[in-house]
């Protein structure tokens, strides 16, 4: 029977997964549901809390299409470390980045409760490390540092890696560009003003300062604007809104600036 299989938000059933003590009929037909899933789902293996289950057993699909059944699994010794990219049945659509164990050792039992060891490396022992983590009630959330445990919890709110990386922020470094223009415009205003209570000749100076003021301004603007379209590639989700955005905040910028400088020559 094909089960249905956990996913997120739906948290673990219980802390830690129980031991298999009696080998019935019961456990068989576990496995063997875990097996009908797993190849209904193409995946790789498969935990036993990952169909709602409770016992602890995993379930791994060969490369021969035959499965590996581990009964009460442990990790018993482990080696080096290796930093991969992981996703899981768990978070659908979603990846994230987990620094797990290069090699590890394990004992398990088989249906007939004999015990076994396996030594595993490479692909099959992120696998294992991940599907055992299931058995303690946990996921690769849990393995995640500070930074990528940030990101992956933003990719859980939008739901894709995709929209992780295409979603619009509310804060763009061409920001920083604008308010340096909108400071020169403040000095400007106060050069002008400052104007009106001087002389006609360090009026004619301050005027020579505006003109200063004015072209560094509209540099910095036209700098803004193809800053702020190189910037804008990178979330493609809202291109349209970004560009109404930058132009729109280019346009006003050069008229606040043409104003104060039409001012400043008819007065100065």
């Amino acid at each position: 029977m094909i089960r249905e299989i956990v996913t997120y938000p739906t948290p673990p059933s219980v802390e830690y997964a129980t031991d298999v003590r009696v080998f019935d009929e019961e456990i068989f037909s576990l496995i063997e549901d875990i097996k009908e899933t797993i190849k209904a789902n193409s995946l790789e293996a498969l935990a036993a809390f990952q169909v709602g289950s409770y016992y602890n057993i995993v379930v791994v699909k060969k490369d021969d299409g035959s499965f590996l059944e581990l009964i009460n699994p442990r990790i018993i010794s482990q080696s080096g470390k290796v930093t991969t990219i992981e996703k899981t049945a768990y978070f659908p659509e979603l990846s994230a980045k987990v620094t797990r164990y290069e090699a590890i050792g394990l004992v398990y039992q088989d249906r007939d409760g004999a015990q076994h060891s396996l030594r595993a490396d490479g692909d099959l022992s992120i696998l294992l490390q991940r599907k055992i983590d299931y058995t303690f009630g946990s996921s690769f959330f849990n393995k995640l540092d500070k930074e990528e445990k940030k990101l992956f919890q933003k990719k859980l709110e939008y739901g894709s890696d995709i929209a992780i990386s295409q979603s619009c922020p509310t804060v763009f470094k061409r920001d920083y560009i604008v308010k340096v223009i909108n400071a020169l415009l403040v000095v400007m205003a106060a050069l002008l003003i400052g104007s009106l209570f001087t002389e006609k000749s360090t009026s004619g100076q301050l005027f020579n300062y505006q003109s200063y003021l004015f072209l560094a301004s509209v540099g910095l603007n036209i700098i803004y604007i193809f800053y702020a379209q190189y910037e804008g590639k990178r979330f493609t989700s809202c291109t349209s809104c970004q560009i109404g955005n930058i132009i729109g905040t280019a346009a006003i910028l050069l008229i606040k600036l043409s104003v104060v400088m039409l001012l400043s020559y008819f007065i100065m």
